[in-house]
């Protein structure tokens, strides 16, 4: 009984499929080859955490207008807030990414991971780096467990040291 009615469904679908009205010869012309895609949309981003008032990230050394040698060790302050690994999710709590040389991501997309935005995932607080000689810029920016920006984002100010050759 059951395959009789499978069957007959399947029929009047393949039936109705194959009915197809004719071509409309009246359409408009297609699209010219020329003509631009228009552009994805952007990125709505992620959701984003708001982060206890007062909170503040900040570092600790080194000292803006500082001249230090490599490796150049940099303390991260943080004020009003946890830290935790990332992937654990906790209100009031995030952790890390130091920019070096480059302005804010995104604040509605995961940090990059690069040489210029370094993670700090397992919830460090100090890091030693090496870098050329020369003028250098550093910057802080928590995350949450997803490395998304919370908001408003906790960001430091932006501190220029100079590396001795």
């Amino acid at each position: 009984m059951w395959l009789m009615r499978g069957a007959a469904i399947f029929c009047c679908c393949a039936l109705a499929a194959c009915e197809q009205p004719a071509p409309d010869n009246t359409a408009a012309p297609e699209t010219p080859a020329a003509a631009a895609p228009a552009p994805a949309p952007a990125p709505a981003g992620m959701p984003r955490s708001a982060p206890p008032a007062g909170a503040s990230v900040y570092i600790v050394s080194p000292a803006n207008g500082a001249t230090v040698s490599n490796p150049v060790r940099v303390v991260f302050g943080l004020k009003g807030m946890g830290v935790v690994p990332a992937g654990i999710e906790r209100d009031g709590a995030g952790h890390h990414h130091l920019l070096v040389d480059t302005d804010l991501p995104p604040l509605n997309l995961p940090v990059p991971a690069d040489d210029r935005h370094i993670h700090f995932g397992g919830g460090q607080t100090e890091t030693e780096l090496t870098l050329s000689p020369g003028s250098h810029t550093l910057q802080l920016l928590l995350g949450d467990h997803l490395h998304v920006p919370h908001d408003p984002p906790v960001v430091s100010a932006r501190v220029t040291i100079t590396v001795q050759p």
